[in-house]
């Protein structure tokens, strides 16, 4: 019992990465229709900027959370007024190739500077240690990792649903034809849309520095699953990408265990979980079915 428990906490806690990961790409393609395949690479720069700071500025962790999210939303932000806004119109495909090739360039840009080696970056000392959950204990840092991400997720509904701001941002990100039928210009939050989905990936890459190795291609196998994810919650769904990445941790994490005789099937069982859950419901667990054309 305990080793489940200590399991399930694990998969929590992945779950956490993955949930603040998709709710950035949901709210991104909801309303952009885009999918922000340099979205990894915004979390990879988030764990690199961490580094960074410390390490050339002496610039701490707790306001390498705060400084890094911002600068990579105002970055987002530029990015997207500059290319992904003037390929808008045409095909979503070029904006697909577009964050392709964003996440060649950034990858590119800090291996030649970092080098491809990963790079340690020390626990906060005031996270050390661990805590005593009762039946086992557990890494202080883990735990705040989880409870830190429950909380932004939990914010960032409050702020969609209790806000007026909030509520538009989600009636555009969810049914954005239906919202500009409304006469609201959905046009005006797509900037700042983009550039939150930014900041969200770039904060998760700050909690995963001191867990994770930090290196130019530590978001590449990451954003694959983040990807099945959000498919699997449904497609621009904000509850459903939280809810489904929460999840899927759970699953990898029992299935790493659970199926270890069966190596290539707990590898793989995030996306036959994806398979299963197209075939019976094409639009996601939480996702809008399409009208047909």
């Amino acid at each position: 019992m305990t080793g489940f428990l200590q399991h399930t906490f694990d998969g929590l806690v992945n779950g956490a990465f993955y949930a603040l990961l998709a709710l950035g790409l949901a709210v991104i393609f909801g309303m952009l229709r885009v999918v922000n395949f340099a979205h990894g690479a915004f979390y990879m720069l988030g764990a690199m900027g961490a580094y960074v700071l410390l390490t050339e500025f002496g610039v701490p962790f707790w306001w390498a959370l705060v400084i890094m999210p911002v600068v990579l939303g105002v970055l987002g932000m530029a990015l997207e007024r500059a290319f992904v806004h003037r390929l808008a119109r045409l095909d979503p495909l070029y904006n697909f190739l577009l964050t392709f090739g964003l996440v060649l360039i950034l990858q590119d840009l800090v291996k030649s500077r970092y080098g491809v080696q990963s790079i340690p970056y020390a626990t906060p000392e005031s996270l050390g240690g661990s805590v005593d959950l009762g039946i086992f204990d557990f890494p202080t840092y883990r735990v705040f990792v989880l409870g830190f991400a429950v909380a932004i997720c939990v914010a960032v509904w409050w702020a969609l649903t209790h806000s007026r701001v909030g509520m538009v941002v989600r009636a555009a990100t969810e049914r954005p034809e239906l919202t500009r039928a409304f006469g609201i210009n959905v046009g005006r939050w797509v900037t700042p849309v983009f550039g939150f989905g930014i900041a969200l990936a770039g904060l998760a890459g700050v909690l995963a520095a001191p867990m994770r190795a930090v290196n130019p291609l530590m978001g590449a196998d990451l954003i694959i699953v983040v990807f099945a994810v959000v498919v699997i919650g449904g497609l621009g769904s904000i509850f459903g990408s939280v809810a489904a990445g929460f999840g899927i941790g759970l699953i990898q994490a029992w299935g790493v265990v659970y199926l270890a005789d069966w190596p290539i099937l707990s590898q793989t069982l995030v996306f036959i979980v994806m398979a299963a859950v197209l075939m019976w419901r094409p639009a996601g667990l939480f996702g809008r079915e399409e009208a047909p054309a």
